[in-house]
């Protein structure tokens, strides 16, 4: 942790005109300062899951492969509902209609041997007890591919504020070090800004082509929340 701090941080002794600080040019000297730069991390559990599948149908006319994914689609959908019940909400999305081309032939423009018709559905739960049984009644339905599962947090404000807290603790924990090592004293804290993140999202990956009936185990582990704060300290 510490070599990595000593390398992300910005540690130098600095003079500010007090002009920067919104007092008039030429007025005041200058302030000296050092800026120091904390890291911090929290733990949280996640609280919700986007799990996205995909239907994928093969035919001889784009008519057939349109209806037919329909169809299987339709199916999935219901299967979805029925065992979500009040626990979360399906969508569709993405769909797709493209040729299939012979690409052994060596032509300019070979021809069209078929069609797939492909479109996705994205279920979101809170209830990370079924997903697994999700992806099984989907795969029995019709599904052929899981694209993804995210895992996330609804509101992450109680984590990222814990982050906050040890990256101050960290930019002040490196300040006093620098002070110390320069031989000044640390005064007031003259600016402070810490930097935004996304919400915090942990992807597994595609489980691609479904070509078994096992049960399928999905076990969410922690996210990490980072946050980095920034802290210039008047020193005299």
């Amino acid at each position: 942790m510490g070599s990595r701090i000593a390398i992300a941080s910005i540690l130098v002794l600095i003079a500010f005109p007090l002009a920067a600080f919104a007092q008039p040019s030429g007025e005041a000297p200058s302030v000296r300062a050092i800026v120091v730069e904390g890291h911090g991390e929290a733990a949280a559990n996640p609280d919700i899951a986007d799990l996205n599948l995909a239907i994928e149908f093969h035919a001889p006319t784009a008519a057939e492969a349109s209806s037919r994914n329909a169809a299987l689609a339709a199916k999935v959908v219901s299967a979805l509902e029925s065992k979500l019940g009040d626990k979360g909400k399906v969508w569709t999305g993405g769909y797709s209609l493209t040729p299939e081309y012979d690409e052994r032939q060596k032509r300019e423009k070979p021809n069209i041997v078929g069609y797939k018709a492909e479109n996705s559905i994205t279920v979101e739960t809170a209830d990370m007890a079924i997903l697994g049984s999700l992806i099984d009644s989907a795969v029995a339905a019709g599904a052929n591919r899981v694209n993804y599962v995210n895992f996330s947090l609804k509101d992450d404000t109680k984590a990222r504020s814990e982050a906050i807290a040890k990256a101050s603790r960290d930019a002040t924990a490196q300040a006093q070090a620098l002070a110390a090592a320069l031989g000044v004293r640390l005064k007031r804290i003259i600016k402070a800004s810490t930097e935004s993140a996304e919400r915090p999202v942990r992807i597994a990956q595609g489980i691609g082509a479904v070509m078994a009936m096992a049960p399928t185990p999905i076990e969410p582990s922690q996210l990490t929340v980072p946050a980095t704060v920034s802290l210039t300290y008047e020193i005299e």
